[in-house]
């Protein structure tokens, strides 16, 4: 479902951006967001399918743990979460988030990653807050059919296979771009799901798609050719 995810999408982002152009606000990068994957909406940690904001539960047979309200909608998830992007930095001391959205410039240009930004079912968005993830002895069940898993009590997720590596890799980028400090458990951890979970031909499509958007790839994934950006969005213009 992931490689669906992603077939078809360059055309559409070239359409839509053309140039790149990073967003400088999350604001923006939501907007942008819901345009990116418009076409095959498939939101992450579970792999349902949507329409607009609204998930279709069935698609993967998702089942509300508690909240089935925020279950059916959308919501635009940061893989490494705000709190770790801003907890480390002056700002979030002296007013949290909204301070650090306001006056800290680094910290709005890692909130607004396209790299680090996908839709994702609001409930589990909310369950996972800002744990980090990790390896976890339970089966996932808590969702119905959703392979993922929160330990309310460890403070953990353990996100399904197919997008660990990613998550990986996501983490990598955005602690070398924007100076977050990982602990040696988490740089352990990563560095398995990269090795046992190397990048798929949709990964590399969408690093593509976000970096021309973005103005750069995630090296972690692969390069991406800016002058292929350009040239196929004169083509279909």
């Amino acid at each position: 479902m992931l490689s669906r995810l992603f077939v078809g999408l360059f055309a559409l982002l070239l359409a839509s951006t053309g140039q790149a152009n990073a967003p400088r606000t999350f604001s923006e990068a939501k907007k942008i967001g819901w345009k990116l994957y418009a076409r095959q909406s498939v939101e992450f940690y579970c792999g349902c399918r949507y329409s607009g904001n609204r998930v279709d539960l069935a698609s993967c047979g998702y089942k509300p743990r508690k909240n089935a309200n925020r279950a059916r909608r959308i919501e635009w998830e940061h893989i490494v979460p705000a709190w770790v992007i801003g907890h480390q930095r002056r700002c979030w001391q002296n007013g949290g988030r909204s301070n650090c959205a306001r006056h800290d410039s680094t910290y709005q240009r890692a909130e607004a990653d396209l790299h680090n930004l996908v839709p994702s079912i609001g409930e589990v968005n909310g369950d996972r807050s800002n744990f980090g993830f990790g390896w976890l002895p339970q089966k996932p069940q808590q969702y119905g059919a959703c392979p993922m898993v929160v330990d309310f009590k460890a403070r953990k997720a353990m996100p399904r296979p197919q997008i660990r590596g990613m998550i990986a890799r996501t983490y990598f980028y955005m602690s070398d771009r924007y100076g977050l400090r990982l602990s040696k458990q988490d740089r352990q951890l990563y560095n398995a799901w990269h090795k046992q979970y190397p990048p798929q031909t949709w990964e590399r499509q969408r690093n593509h798609m976000v970096g021309c958007v973005m103005g750069w790839g995630n090296p972690y994934v692969g390069p991406v050719d800016l002058a292929t950006c350009s040239n196929l969005s004169s083509r279909r213009r």
